[in-house]
């Protein structure tokens, strides 16, 4: 059974960092691309970064670059997203989600099989 765990989440200031992991089990980790999404109160679930199951190739939002990291440690079975100068629009319930690597990359939500439960992340202003 795939899961997905995410932790590290919780409230900080503007220009802060939080660094959020996503431990998976239930399924062989490299076979899968990972990919974080967030979701702000009222409105859609919206891509963050995706990395591939090598780490080899990476995708960010343009409102994350520069700012946010996406890593993966595929011994620990584990992804990271290490966010840095965060802003008060970063507020939202962050979400880790696997597809498997013979698709490619993706940002669409409806694209992906499983999802963790999510964990908060709000920024102070």
């Amino acid at each position: 059974q795939v899961q997905l765990v995410e932790s590290g989440g919780g409230l900080v200031q503007a220009g802060g960092s939080l660094r959020l992991s996503c431990a998976a089990s239930g399924w062989i980790f490299s076979t899968y691309h990972l990919t974080w999404f967030r979701q702000a109160p009222g409105k859609e679930r919206e891509f963050v970064a995706a990395i591939g199951r090598f780490a080899s190739n990476t995708d960010y939002a343009d409102s994350v670059k520069d700012r946010f990291t996406i890593s993966r440690d595929n011994a620990k079975n584990t992804l990271y997203l290490q966010m840095n100068v965060l802003k008060p629009e970063d507020t939202a319930v962050y979400y880790c989600a696997a597809r498997p690597a013979n698709k490619r990359l993706s940002r669409r939500v409806t694209e992906y099989d499983y999802w963790g439960q999510g964990t908060q992340v709000t920024v102070s202003s």
